[in-house]
Parts: structure tokens; C-alpha cells; sequence
């Protein structure tokens, strides 16, 4: 059993500017494609995988971001490159993904057939990561990003990105398989905005497919502001016909 870790790093110090850390997942491979474990191995992007990448681009465009961190394996590389954010983007290890050692390259159902109750997130790969060293791994680029102020762009993977998210609010690693990725995906680690020290999610797993229409700062800023006007009424604040916010 996987026990609770306390809150990663204390909130005691709070940033000068809102940090808002925009954690992307790299577009598709061929790996992700058929389901196989992909850790440290460096496979590059598909066609659709660079597509998803540029057309994810167009939604972060008008989003001014003071630190851009890769993950150093060429398809978080490469999808960090094509989604071309500012400022010049910088090669952090920790944000790499998984290593799963012997079960490299294998499916779930490929490692279930001889291990029918294996569970990354427990029992973790031999040859490879442990849990513990993952959470660990999490918490250290956690406590740089706190850090920080302004927008964070995070280029990662999936696995490791749903240990950060769950990590992000205090929950064991455990609790990563709670939040999938999708490829080419941007979610916003935060805090609440009623109360400053409580680490939030504002935003999980937006894949955009069509076309930008409107991009991810509207997105967002369109939640802020349906959340505003809910706690405004919600106080006697009456909002005139015509002007109250349409259901997404």
C-alpha cells in the first residue's frame, strides 16, 4: 500500500506574480499509438503526433510564459519545438518520464500475462523506477517551481505527468492514475483563487482537435470568470437577463 507524503513543499512562501504551470504532454509516437510503455526510450513524434503539436501551439500562442522546461527526450523535445513557445526553452531531467526498465517497449497486457497483478504505480518496474523514487522525483521539480512567478510551460510525458498533477495537491502516487493525459495535451497546475496557499488544478487534460477557435488563455479565462460570477450571485449579486453566462 502506498502511504500518504505531506503537502511536498510548504506554501508558507507565496509567489510574487501568480504561478500557473502549464504542463503539456508530448504529441503521439508510434509507441503511444499501440499502448506500449515508452520510458527512456527516444522515439520521435508521428505526422499526426508534429500536427497535434503545431495546432496545440496555436491554442498557448498569446500566452507570455517566463520559463519554458523540457523533459530531455526527443519527442517532448520535439513537440516542445513545433508548439514553439518564448522564452528559449530549458533541458530539465526531471521531467523525464517513467523509466520502466525491463518492461520497456511492453504492454500492460503483455506484462499482466506472466504478472496479473502488476500495477506501475505500485509495484514499479524492475531494472527501473521505483514508486517512491518517481514521487521523489515529483516532489524536487515541485519545490523549484514554487519558486518561480508567472507562467511555467512544462513539457513531460504521461505517466509522469499525472504523478506531478496528483503530487501538485499533497496526493500520494497512488492517486496518478486518476488523471490521464492525452497526447499533445496542456493542463494548469495552480493554486485556489480564493485561497492563495492551497495548491489547485485549474485545468486538466485540454486536448484541442479542429482548429484553435479560441485559445487556451480564453479557455481559461473564461473559467476564472464563470467561477467569479458564481460566487458573486451566490452572495446576492444578481446578474441582469442577457448578460449571465452561457453553459460551456
Amino acid at each position: 500500500m502506498t502511504t500518504a507524503r505531506p503537502d511536498p513543499v510548504s506554501t508558507s512562501k507565496l509567489p510574487n506574480k501568480p504561478l500557473s504551470v502549464y504542463l503539456i504532454r508530448h504529441g503521439e509516437t508510434a509507441w503511444s499509438l499501440t499502448g506500449q510503455h515508452t520510458g527512456l526510450s527516444d522515439i520521435p513524434l508521428t505526422s499526426d503526433g508534429k500536427n497535434e503539436a503545431h495546432e496545440l501551439g496555436l491554442h498557448l500562442q498569446d500566452i507570455v510564459f517566463a520559463h519554458v522546461l523540457t523533459s530531455p527526450l526527443l519527442r517532448a523535445r520535439q513537440t516542445c519545438k513545433l508548439v514553439n513557445l518564448k522564452p528559449v526553452p530549458e533541458i530539465e531531467s526531471d521531467l523525464a518520464e517513467w523509466n520502466y526498465g525491463d518492461f520497456e517497449g511492453k504492454t500492460s497486457a503483455a506484462i499482466r500475462s506472466h504478472r496479473p497483478d502488476w500495477d506501475v504505480l505500485r509495484d514499479g518496474c524492475p531494472n527501473g523506477e521505483m514508486p517512491a523514487g518517481v514521487s521523489d522525483r515529483a516532489d524536487r521539480l515541485i519545490a523549484r517551481l514554487r519558486d518561480m512567478d508567472g507562467n511555467v510551460a512544462l513539457f513531460s510525458h504521461a505517466q509522469f505527468g499525472g504523478v506531478l498533477g496528483a503530487r501538485w495537491i499533497g496526493l500520494p502516487l497512488d492517486d496518478a492514475r486518476h488523471f490521464p493525459l492525452h497526447t499533445a495535451s496542456a493542463s494548469i497546475l495552480s493554486y485556489n483563487p480564493d485561497h492563495h496557499e492551497v495548491p489547485a488544478i485549474s485545468l486538466w487534460n485540454f486536448f484541442p482537435r479542429g482548429g484553435p477557435q479560441a485559445g487556451l488563455s480564453h479557455v481559461f479565462g473564461q473559467t476564472m470568470k464563470q467561477r467569479a460570477i458564481q460566487r458573486w450571485e451566490n452572495e446576492g449579486g444578481e446578474i441582469p437577463d442577457g448578460k449571465r453566462a452561457c453553459p460551456s
